[in-house]
C-alpha cells in the first residue's frame, strides 16, 4: 500500500516536523509513505473573493499536476465525511480490500481547496467542524494514518 499527502506549503515550525517525521518512520512498517509539499501563494491581509478565487487557480494547479489517476483521491474538508478512527481503519482496510494500492490524501491551504481539486475527489473526509492550521492538519492525518493500520492490524493503541 502506497500513501502519499499532497498538501500545500512547506512545515515551518520543528515541532511540527518532528512529529511528522516520527509518524512517518511509524508508519514505514505498514505503508510506503511519501509527503509531496506544492507551493503556497501568500493571502495578503484583505484580499477580496476574486483575489482569492485565483490564489486558490494556482494552488489548485500544482496540486492537480500530483494526483494520479490511479489512485484513490481523499480530500480532507470541513464539509465532509465524518468517520470515527475506528471507521477510518473499516475503510483504509476495505479500500485496500476492493484493489486500491494507492490513496492520496489532499490537505489544502489556509483558504482550503479550489473546486477543481474538490471535483477530482474520490471521498471528502472531515475531521471536525473546527478549522485547524494546514499544518497541524499534516500532523493529525498522520497520526490517524498510523492509528488506522494499527486497528487493522489488531495491534494495541492508546484509545
Amino acid at each position: 500500500m502506497k500513501i502519499t499527502i499532497v498538501c500545500v506549503g512547506k512545515l515551518k515550525e520543528k515541532f511540527y516536523r518532528d512529529a511528522v517525521d516520527e509518524y512517518a518512520k511509524r508508519l514505514g512498517k505498514y505503508c510506503k509513505l511519501e509527503i509531496l509539499e506544492v507551493l503556497d501563494e501568500r493571502t495578503p491581509d484583505g484580499a477580496g473573493p476574486a483575489q482569492e478565487m485565483r490564489i486558490l487557480e494556482k494552488e489548485a494547479g500544482r496540486i492537480l499536476e500530483k494526483l494520479r489517476e490511479d489512485a484513490f483521491v481523499c480530500t480532507l474538508e470541513i464539509a465532509g465525511k465524518k468517520m470515527s478512527s475506528m471507521a477510518l481503519a473499516e475503510w483504509l482496510q476495505q479500500t485496500t480490500v476492493q484493489g486500491t494500492s494507492h490513496i492520496i490524501f489532499v490537505i489544502g491551504g489556509s483558504l482550503g481547496l479550489h473546486s477543481s481539486v474538490r471535483e477530482r475527489s474520490d471521498l471528502a473526509l472531515s475531521f471536525s467542524d473546527m478549522t485547524f492550521p494546514h499544518q497541524l492538519m499534516r500532523v493529525i492525518l498522520c497520526e490517524q494514518i498510523y492509528r488506522a493500520f494499527r486497528i487493522v492490524n489488531g495491534e494495541p493503541y492508546h484509545k
